[in-house]
């Protein structure tokens, strides 16, 4: 008896050293995590917005009443600021990284004013509580009105193909103004529907920067020790180092793949299509553009008008997909062939 209590006594004595030793280990991971947040927000204090408590933060959103969506990085509330302004609160997990993407999207951000660019209006960083608070975008994601997901009949009038070609033309001034207009130049590296934002005039705004990268006007390529941004939109040069360098050409890739959603109303990879040879839309289409073959059925259009506008659109896209990011224009070159009047050169095939 007194060996088998000795034993249990040396295992719940084991148990209780390695929960201590975990939970301590935990705390130190997460306090270190907010020292250097921390750090960060002192040596940049004259860029960050302002900051809120996380009393703030309950205050409002009505203690998180109203949910505007979910995702990996953590849930979206509307709030109300209290000058009357609403606003979007991105409440992140703190399970989630390192702090990494909570600086890179208060340190991009921060530097941008752009009519094509969300505005972040305020953080919270509180006892490992960390929240960003955007101007509130009423009309949601560009995502759902490309798919055609939760969208009413109302919405649906106001986004023609001329409204979806306008909307394709203003990302591209966002993106260029992260590229080209800042002091420094902002690499997205996750341009994608769900991340382009549509205000009560539909009016994109690029959003979500917690993957950005922040580098110098001047540099050609970046650094990356892996690979970031989404499925069906990454460059492949991302996770090829072989094709080529990562560079601002991997933004044009992915915003060429969302053009062409957009010009086609459908995702690139989709295994519902009626024959396999439309799975992969930007391989099918591409052929009907080489043949000539581009009817308005054919995208489910009705006017010539509205077939010619998707047209330019998925041969801009084309041209932005190439496989070697030497191949792909650059992202003013992009904004110039959609706004131009003139034919545009069918590309090489992707």
């Amino acid at each position: 008896l007194g060996s088998a209590a000795t034993a249990l006594l040396i295992t719940a004595t084991g148990i209780l050293f390695f929960r201590t030793k975990i939970s301590t280990t935990f705390h130190r991971k997460f306090r270190n995590r907010d020292q250097d947040v921390e750090a960060f927000l002192k040596n940049n204090g004259g860029l960050v917005p302002k900051r809120y408590s996380y009393s703030d933060i309950k205050k409002m959103t009505s203690s998180f009443k109203e949910k505007l969506g979910k995702g990996g990085y953590g849930s979206v509330y509307k709030g109300k600021l209290p000058d009357g302004r609403l606003v979007a609160v991105k409440l992140l997990n703190t399970s989630k990284g390192n702090g990494q993407e909570f600086i890179n999207e208060v340190a991009s951000i921060s530097r941008t004013s752009h009519v094509n660019v969300v505005t972040l209006l305020g953080f919270c960083l509180e006892g490992g509580k960390r929240a960003l608070i955007y101007e509130f975008m009423p009309n949601g994601s560009l995502e759902k009105f490309i798919y055609g997901q939760n969208i009413s009949e109302d919405n649906r009038q106001h986004l023609t193909v001329q409204d979806l070609y306008q909307i394709a033309i203003g990302i591209a001034r966002g993106l260029e103004y992260l590229h080209l207009g800042c002091n420094t130049r902002i690499l997205h590296f996750d341009i994608k529907p769900h991340n382009i934002l549509l205000d009560d005039q539909f009016c994109p705004k690029i959003s979500d920067f917690g993957l950005a990268k922040l580098c110098g006007r001047t540099d050609s390529m970046v650094s990356m020790l892996e690979a970031r941004g989404t499925i069906g939109y990454i460059a492949p040069e991302l996770f090829c180092r072989n094709i080529g360098f990562v560079s601002h050409k991997s933004d044009v890739y992915s915003y060429g793949m969302m053009v062409l959603e957009m010009g086609g109303g459908r995702k690139n990879l989709d295994v519902g299509v009626h024959h396999t040879s439309e799975i992969y839309f930007p391989q099918w289409i591409y052929e009907h553009i080489e043949q000539g073959n581009i009817e308005p059925e054919l995208l489910g259009l009705v006017s010539k008008e509205e077939t010619e506008i998707a047209r330019k659109m998925i041969v801009v896209g084309l041209w932005c997909i190439q496989t070697n990011p030497k191949d792909r224009p650059s992202i003013s070159k992009v904004k110039e062939m959609l706004e131009s009047t003139q034919p545009l050169q069918i590309p090489p095939k992707p």
